[in-house]
């Protein structure tokens, strides 16, 4: 550093002496005024994509070197008598290694890859969830609509980076209103339908905070305090809802009391789709628009719910694709809809049977096959919307749930930095699918899934070692 500080100070020093003043610098440093040019617009550049198509590079394994590298770790006691694999080049979409993979398997978490592909490929990476505010029935009445954004934050302390903020929407409403005064504060969660626990849950995923109820308006994904745990679950409201509706209450100076559950009354016709930018001359009609906050793009929320493994914003976005296909947002007409876009990107969606879109419910079922041929879309450039989908897979030893991973037994470490994927994790469920670069530079789709295990600990381990075996081995 001392030597670099040095040479800097010696240009500097020469800069100071050497003052040259050729061509159009003569014109900035000169003190004769002159006419400053028009500058040239500068171009647009050339959009590239976030992950290009999957390459052929790297020599390719065969089929026999990989049975040969990976059957006998799948043999493992602590991975339990159901384990079902495939494996795929991702560069080719040819079939690696196979092992009941036509099976459907409880999937827990690695149920998020569905949920992930098929709501960027039926909303699409930029979109963005509105929530927003209208006139109540009865003078300064304002009713808050929810629109299924899990990320939405009170103020500026929220748990997800760019959120929709209540406190922004309150700055809206007092606008919208003029000098008349909000007397109470209407939550319209009528988005979503059915019931708001899923079934195949078990019984204390609420109160250990693994997930809360699923409603179409809430701070923070439910949580109580915007923080995300890497261990353990995140205290949730017990009505997310409410709370919510109380913490906008609050930004506009009403009492938590003056908060209650109805409907939007619908706006009059000729009523503008916007709140006015100036005050309104007299009362507003009922449903009249008084503000709007939007989500982050659903890709930054796919991110955050395939990283972090979070169960509410899974669920959030599959109901998401339920309202993009007309569907009942509920959580049987979510998943349907969920299943229904997996058949029209042309994947076997009958290879999978889903209650939840999360992985909670022990009721789903997934084969490998359908997770790697369902990585192996995203890979191979075909739709580019779904390549954004690996930005958001934990990186062995480094993010996510993948972070303290690939650590014991030291063997396994081989995988740090090359291994991304999504996990899954039940009690007697262990699951792990993604990509995996060899050392020959090729790039592998994988699935392993087991669930009949034993300790997770051990069976986490097992599985890290089968995964870090296919960076090492070559399997020529």
């Amino acid at each position: 550093m001392g030597i670099l500080a040095g040479l800097i100070l010696i240009v500097v020093a020469a800069g100071a002496v050497l003052v040259v003043r050729p061509g159009p610098v003569d014109g900035w440093l000169s003190a004769d005024p002159t006419t400053a040019p028009t500058p040239a617009p500068t171009p647009e550049p050339t959009p590239t994509p976030v992950l290009v198509a999957a390459g052929t590079e790297g020599v390719a394994p065969t089929a026999e070197g990989i049975k040969a590298a990976i059957s006998p770790l799948l043999l493992a006691p602590a991975l339990g008598s159901r384990v079902n694999v495939s494996v795929v080049d991702g560069a080719t979409g040819a079939s690696l290694y196979e092992r009941n993979a036509d099976t459907m398997t409880t999937p827990a978490s690695t149920t998020k890859l569905l949920t992930a592909a098929t709501v960027l490929a039926a909303r699409g990476p930029a979109h963005r969830i509105g929530t927003r505010a209208v006139a109540g029935a009865r003078p300064g009445e304002v009713v808050l609509i929810g629109g299924g954004d899990p990320t939405l934050s009170v103020g500026a302390d929220g748990q997800f980076p760019g959120a929709a903020r209540l406190d922004r929407l309150a700055a809206q409403v007092k606008k919208a209103l003029g000098g008349q005064q909000p007397t109470r504060v209407v939550i319209d969660t009528s988005l979503y339908a059915g019931p708001e626990v899923a079934p195949g849950w078990d019984g204390d995923v609420i109160g250990a905070g693994q997930v809360a109820r699923i409603q179409a308006l809430m701070t923070n994904a439910g949580r109580i305090e915007p923080v995300h745990h890497d261990v353990g679950g995140d205290p949730r409201f017990t009505d997310p809802a409410l709370a919510a509706g109380r913490a906008f209450a609050k930004q506009l100076g009403l009492p938590a009391g003056a908060v209650s559950e109805g409907r939007a009354p619908v706006a009059s016709p000729g009523s503008p789709a916007s709140p006015s930018s100036a005050a309104p001359p007299g009362p507003l009609s009922p449903g009249s628009p008084l503000g709007e906050v939007k989500s982050p793009p659903v890709v930054h929320i796919v991110d955050w719910m395939l990283e972090q493994s979070d169960n509410v914003l899974a669920e959030s976005m599959a109901r998401q694709v339920a309202v993009a296909a007309g569907a009942e947002a509920s959580f049987a007409g979510a998943t349907k809809a969920v299943l229904a876009q997996l058949g029209e990107l042309g994947l076997p969606s009958d290879e999978a049977t889903l209650a939840d879109a999360s992985g909670l419910s022990r009721r789903n079922g997934i084969s490998p096959k359908l997770l790697t041929g369902l990585l192996t879309l995203a890979a191979s450039g075909e739709q580019p919307g779904l390549s954004s989908l690996f930005n958001g897979l934990p990186v062995a030893g480094w993010s996510g749930t993948l972070r303290t991973r690939f650590a014991t037994p030291e063997t396994n470490r081989v995988g740090q930095g090359l291994v991304r994927a999504k996990t899954g994790s039940l009690t007697g469920v262990n699951a792990i699918a993604g990509q995996v670069i060899t050392r020959d530079g090729r790039l592998l789709l994988f699935a392993i899934m087991a669930d009949a295990t034993g300790a997770s600990g051990a069976a986490r381990q097992a599985l890290d070692k089968i995964a870090a075996k296919l960076v090492t081995c070559g399997c020529q």
